[in-house]
């Protein structure tokens, strides 16, 4: 039975839901046999003596590949070929793929039908030929001409049917070296208007056999088309791993044959997925911001009596931080309702709740098989830039605000105590601290206790080996001059304190700022001093810890030494040989609740102590976080839910790009030790322009990317299925856990299984390459796009210096063959210098020079879909051309087949619902040469 295809929807469909596939037990249906994480089949098509319609008409021809699900008979539209014109033998280079969920067996029926695109000037789609092919040299050959131009099919009033073939899918996978020719008929299924040859394509795996099925004359050579390349290694081993699913979803693949300089031909295969991680680390994230802001309300109420104008004032905060909680915890309640999500589109960015999601966020994944390197792997995340779309850009972004905010606090007239932002983290610093370690030393004082009735000397010595190792952590956390002036300065906004102008100050800031002094007292600058207060207090209170532990420690060296007296017999003498009386009684054996009873009342002593220290600490580290919302309850407060949205954004990223790159480098031994020595590198790479709201964007990515450096990664080993990683700490200080399975947490080093942080060094390169980037350098300002640059080169320098130091000398002579990256890094600095307009050439350095120290690579524009899609694509296709020796009459061409027929014009379609880049024609003649899209792939759409 012939099915029709006319009237089928225009965009195909690369997924059905998983109720379609056949789940009901029913075996009727064959599956195919493939590997985890691969495509189940994957093809590429060429058509031999194609009939043209009209007599010397030269053919532009697709072909439409459709599927016919055996279950239900009906046709659907799944894809296509680029264009190729001018030929009756076309070779595509654009391959048809199957991902993994995808509902495929060997009696799925799959149709190819031919068209001629005729008259394309009154198509949607525009082409003529580039200037840069119109030159190529005759040479080239047949396979040149064949796709000099490739275009998408808008419009099928423009095209014409030529023929169409069916097969099986078990038929292609039993023939004979997994290739079908097939005649290709017209639609009554009589006449023969020429063949379409079908081909398997297994990435990296040798092909038995001739390899001359289907050939292509290529500067006079043949060429096949069913590869030769060989993979010692292939990435598959690597890229396999099951805990990529728990992590990404919904691939979309892509497949490519291109051509390498010496007439060979490359697989090329795109991935694009999205993560999980979008909807669960914003939810981890919110959920710790809620407990942590809960803890700081309770501290708040716990301060104590107050004079009435601070008690008004802590009033008057904490309505605002319940506010603020209510806002945190409906928001985390509209997540959780997003079960199984893992996408938040462009259109999407400025809803209020998903404003802790990351926009547009995807795994943009190229793998390569070529005949001269081994299989390689080459990733970037996307990922719209981090910034607070909803709360808007009109005074700006973070950086900007918080300078702001930073400059009018310091020279309020407002009666409050400044506290520099250095001065208030390490107030919460000193707070986490004490509520980290306070249970822990309560706990080992009771196994202490425990170990003391058990009569177990090793066992009393490990107990204490822990408790004073935590204990003197705990007694040097206070030793800080902020401590000390923090009670003092509490001390005066007690009831009936007084509240002066204080001594000429002695810090070194109030030293830089000597004009302070002759200010009218409206706040107070620096401690304030009171007569009565007995400062020598704080010193006795927290010596006592000390003391006590001390007293404790004497005690279990007293009760073991006793102990192995009474073993041996012998009572314990002094130097002169004479017995000590203090210990006449040690030759008698002691009942085992001794013990206990001896220590027990110096724990409670210890216990007791340390409490007093504690809920002082507490209260007045406290008041100095009062402080900081002195100032502005409104703005302070929204300035910290603008930076927890940005942060959340980028977060969400980088876990993601974290836990891909650990995957494909899991059996990289040196990228193991670089990452606990050294740490990571992560570079992101900003298009966006500094004009109009773009500026705002930029300012608040900024400050997103640098607050990563707060990031510390730990991994640990899954206890059950659940590898989801989960987010521990407080603001400016998060340890995200990564879970891995037994088998591959065991083949770490130590140092890893050890629990050894593992930190990540962020840096961000912006070029605005857009229209209103030429506004902003011609009219408007590019300071800010300057600064960070210079800035984040800095940090970069610095890295490469630790790193050059710290890695072994035989892993940096094999480095620097590779690349010298000391030439590269000063390249960098010359055109940061430069001042060029547009430079992408900071670009492409910056992120040549990441790949070089195996780092992991963003990029971003306002949504990750347009500018994001030109930046990716050029990026792979320069690999192709530096490392793999793709043809250098193709750059173009697969430049263009990639940016018409890839992964990001599917990116484009699931954002907006339409497979156009949102460019018009005068914004790209503003845009740098090759990241210009294909004519016919732009147009007006909704970003």
């Amino acid at each position: 039975m012939e099915i029709k295809e006319e009237g089928a929807s225009e965009e195909g469909q690369h997924f059905l839901p998983t109720a379609q596939a056949n789940d009901t037990g029913d075996t009727q249906f064959t599956s195919i046999q493939k590997v985890s994480n691969e495509p189940q089949l994957e093809f590429i098509l060429a058509c031999k003596d194609l009939v043209a319609p009209v007599r010397d008409r030269k053919l532009n021809t697709v072909v439409q590949i459709s599927v016919i699900h055996p279950e239900e008979q009906s046709l659907i539209r799944y894809s296509s070929t680029e264009i190729v014109e001018g030929t009756r033998d076309p070779l595509f280079l654009t391959g048809v793929t199957f991902p993994p969920e995808y509902p495929i067996y060997e009696e799925t029926k799959i149709k190819l039908t031919v068209y001629d695109v005729k008259d394309k000037s009154h198509d949607t789609v525009r082409t003529s030929v580039r200037p840069e092919h119109k030159d190529s040299p005759p040479e080239v050959g047949h396979l040149t001409d064949a796709i000099r131009k490739h275009t998408t099919v808008d419009s099928e009033s423009q095209r014409s049917f030529l023929g169409h073939a069916s097969f099986k899918v078990g038929e292609l996978l039993k023939s004979k070296e997994q290739l079908l020719s097939l005649s290709l008929r017209t639609s009554d299924g009589g006449k023969v208007v020429g063949t379409i040859e079908v081909s398997v394509v297994k990435m990296g795996e040798i092909e038995d056999g001739e390899a001359d099925h289907i050939t292509a004359d290529v500067q006079g050579q043949k060429c096949a088309l069913v590869y030769e390349c060989t993979a010692p290694e292939s990435v598959n081993g690597k890229d396999n791993l099951p805990f990529l699913n728990s992590v990404l979803k919904n691939p979309v693949y892509k497949l490519y044959r291109f051509p390498t300089a010496d007439n060979k031909w490359m697989q090329v295969r795109e991935q694009m997925s999205e993560s999980i991680l979008s909807f669960h680390i914003p939810k981890e994230l919110i959920s710790l911001h809620i407990k942590e802001d809960l803890c700081r309300t309770q501290e708040l109420k716990e301060l104590g009596e107050l004079s009435p104008h601070w008690d008004n004032l802590r009033k008057n905060v904490l309505t605002h931080c319940d506010q603020m909680l209510n806002l945190y915890q409906d928001i985390l309640a509209e997540l959780s309702k997003e079960t199984g999500s893992s996408f938040k589109s462009s259109s999407s960015k400025g809803e209020r709740t998903l404003e802790f999601v990351p926009v547009n966020l995807h795994l943009q994944r190229m793998h390569v098989h070529s005949p001269h390197l081994k299989d390689a792997l080459y990733d970037v995340i996307t990922v719209g830039a981090p910034a607070a779309h909803f709360q808007g850009f009109k005074n700006g972004g973070l950086r900007k605000l918080l300078n702001k905010f930073e400059t009018e606090r310091r020279n309020t007239g407002y009666q409050f105590i400044y506290y520099s932002p250095e001065n208030t983290a390490k107030a919460k610093e000193v707070l986490s601290n004490i509520n980290q370690l306070q249970p822990l030393i309560a706990t080992h004082a009771d196994l202490l206790l425990n170990s003391a009735s058990q009569h177990s000397p090793d066992s009393l010595k490990n107990s204490l080996k822990m408790l004073s190792e935590k204990t003197e952590l705990f007694v040097h956390a206070f030793k800080d001059q902020l401590v000390r002036s923090a009670l003092l300065a509490l001390y005066t906004a007690r009831p009936g304190g007084i509240f002066q102008k204080p001594p000429s100050p002695k810090s070194s800031t109030e030293e830089s700022c000597p004009q302070d002094q002759t200010l009218p007292m409206r706040r107070q600058d620096s401690i304030p001093h009171h007569s009565d207060y007995d400062e020598e207090e704080w010193d006795r209170v927290w010596a006592n810890v000390g003391k006590s532990l001390n007293c404790v420690i004497a005690m279990v060296d007293k009760l073991i030494e006793r102990d192995g007296d009474s073993k041996g017999g012998n009572g314990s003498r002094s130097n002169d040989g004479e017995k000590d009386p203090s210990l006449a009684d040690s030759s008698t054996p002691h009942p085992r609740e001794d013990w206990y009873a001896e220590l027990h009342p110096l724990i409670l002593t210890l216990k007791e102590c340390m409490g007093e220290v504690v809920s002082r600490a507490k209260q007045s580290l406290t008041f100095v976080l009062l402080q900081e919302l002195a100032y502005s309850l409104p703005q302070c407060l929204m300035l910290t839910l603008r930076r927890d949205i940005v942060f959340s954004q980028a977060l969400a990223g980088l876990v993601c790009g974290f836990i891909i790159k650990l995957h494909s480098s899991l059996h990289d031994p040196d990228f193991l030790r670089q990452l606990y020595t050294v740490g990571l590198i992560v570079q992101y790479e900003g298009l966006l322009s500094t004009y109009s709201d773009e500026v705002g964007m930029l300012e608040d990515m900024a400050v997103g990317i640098s607050d990563l450096k707060n990031v510390a990664f730990k991994i640990i080993e899954a206890q059950s299925n659940e590898v989801l990683p989960v987010v521990t700490g407080r603001r400016e200080h998060y340890v995200v856990e990564v879970k891995l399975p037994a088998t591959m947490f065991e083949s770490l080093p130590l140092q890893i299984k050890g629990g050894q942080l593992l930190h990540v060094h962020p840096v961000l390169f912006n070029v605005g390459i857009n229209e209103q980037q030429t506004l902003a350098e011609r009219f408007g300002d590019v300071s800010l796009q300057e600064s960070i640059n210079q800035e984040n080169f800095e940090l970069l320098k610095e890295y490469y210096t630790i790193f050059m130091e710290k890695m072994p000398p035989d892993y940096m002579s094999h480095f620097q063959e590779q690349n010298d990256l000391k030439g590269l890094l000063e390249n960098l600095h010359q055109n940061i210098q430069a001042k060029k307009r547009k430079n992408v050439e900071i670009m492409w350095l910056a992120a040549t020079i990441c790949r070089k120290l195996n780092g992991i690579r963003f990029t971003c524009c306002k949504s990750a879909k347009d500018r994001t899609s030109m930046s990716v694509t050029l990026e792979q296709c320069s690999i192709l051309r530096d490392e793999h020796q793709l043809q250098k009459d193709f750059f173009i061409r697969a430049l263009d087949c990639m940016r018409r027929e890839g992964c990001r014009i599917e990116n484009v379609l699931k954002n907006i619902k339409c497979r156009k880049y949102a460019f018009n024609m005068l914004q790209l003649m503003a845009f740098p040469k090759f990241y210009r899209p294909p004519e016919g792939t732009y147009g007006k759409a909704d970003t």
